[in-house]
């Protein structure tokens, strides 16, 4: 069970902090760009504090995000980006389905068997086992996959997850990246392992809003993103 996002003892109220977390998330700006909007606003909040709320609520937002998704489908893609922390090239691993729907997403320090397992493993825990999924020719990205396999045929019902390796299936992925691109192209370099995994896990949170994965019609994507909070 997900619980709540907890606001109490903030200085702000939960409209205010909500805004301006959304805001740094759907669009490309820096957080002295965000500080400005928010003085535009009347709202008098320094860059630092902006940092703060996006680490501090974003993983809780996207963890209810996970929950309250639509249901996807079985044929998943999978793919990695890459992303600048402490002046190091990192991995993002993403998973879309055959229409792009977000099932997954994890950073990770290193590209190997192991962290593709994990990835793995995560993403099945949200979405169940798929019937197939599509990556790239990394060989470590089909180790990892093989391995989750293994775990699979000796527990539960045995299924196994049928391996793809077809570079264009994963177009859609492809696509898909650039949303995440546009919006940490504004952000630099990441200064920390632990921010930039919130970030981008609450940056995932609003493009998936903005692929209408919560079936919300009716209401504005600042709305939708309020109400995961709530």
């Amino acid at each position: 069970m997900v619980t709540m996002v907890n606001f109490k003892g903030a200085h702000y109220p939960k409209s205010v902090i909500l805004f301006a977390v959304f805001f740094y998330l759907r669009y490309p700006v820096s957080y002295r760009d965000l500080e400005e909007i928010m003085q535009e606003r009347g709202v008098g909040v320094d860059h630092a504090t902006l940092n703060r709320w996006v680490i501090k609520y974003s993983p809780l937002i996207a963890a209810r995000a996970q929950v309250k998704k639509r249901p996807t489908a079985i044929s998943w893609r999978m793919d990695e980006t890459y992303i600048k922390v402490r002046g190091k090239w990192m991995y993002h691993y993403r998973a879309v389905d055959r229409n792009g729907q977000t099932l997954d997403f994890m950073l990770s320090e290193r590209r190997n068997k192991a962290a593709v397992r994990r990835f793995f493993r995560r993403a099945i825990g949200n979405n169940g086992v798929p019937d197939r999924i599509v990556i790239d020719k990394s060989g470590a990205n089909l180790a990892g996959l093989e391995a989750v396999n293994v775990i699979l045929k000796f527990t539960g019902t045995g299924q196994t997850i049928k391996i793809l390796q077809v570079k264009y299936l994963n177009n859609i992925l492809e696509q898909d990246h650039r949303f995440i691109k546009r919006i940490t192209g504004r952000m630099l370099d990441f200064k920390a392992f632990h921010s930039a995994s919130a970030t981008l896990e609450a940056i995932e949170t609003a493009h998936m809003i903005r692929k209408k994965q919560f079936g919300a019609n009716g209401i504005t994507a600042f709305q939708q993103f309020a109400q995961l909070a709530a």
